[in-house]
């Protein structure tokens, strides 16, 4: 079985940069407090270290 991640969204969107809206809808996260679990790869690291201040990692 692959390694996973689970990811929450803990603050909101507004006035955050559109690439960054972009990279939260493409972790699979809509709402705050909403949790995502993915694939442990370097891509998913990677948007998850480029919007680290809106997320949080949950094990």
């Amino acid at each position: 079985m692959a390694n996973t991640i689970k990811v929450k969204l803990v603050k909101g969107l507004i006035g955050t940069r559109e690439s960054h809206r972009a990279t939260v809808r493409g972790l699979g996260l809509r709402r705050v407090n909403s949790v995502s679990e993915l694939e442990d790869t370097p891509s998913v690291r990677g948007m998850i270290n480029k919007v680290s201040y809106l997320v949080k990692v949950v094990s």
